[in-house]
């Protein structure tokens, strides 16, 4: 019981790690579970969600910046005029 302070220390910071290390494992388990029961159970609503998405065809699509440049400059012009500039 006459241990030094130093190892006292070293003992709480090994079980402590050791609690995080063995929560955290088993979180990341218990989540793969989940998304396997669901993906199995429930796959209908994963093809809605993949079908869902732009077909990937290696070339960058078409973008009209027309409209997000107009989006970007009223949220900062909104801004501005709320902080009194």
């Amino acid at each position: 019981m006459h241990e030094s302070l130093f190892v006292q220390g070293l003992e709480l910071m090994l079980y402590g790690m050791g609690t995080v290390v063995i929560f955290l494992s088993l979180l990341v388990l218990a989540t793969s579970a989940m998304s396997r029961f669901i993906s199995r159970h429930f796959a209908e609503t994963s093809a809605i969600t993949v079908s869902a998405r732009p077909p990937a065809t290696g070339k960058p699509q078409a973008v009209d910046d027309s409209e997000l440049v107009a989006v970007i400059s009223a949220a900062v012009q909104s801004h501005r005029q709320r902080r009194g500039r």
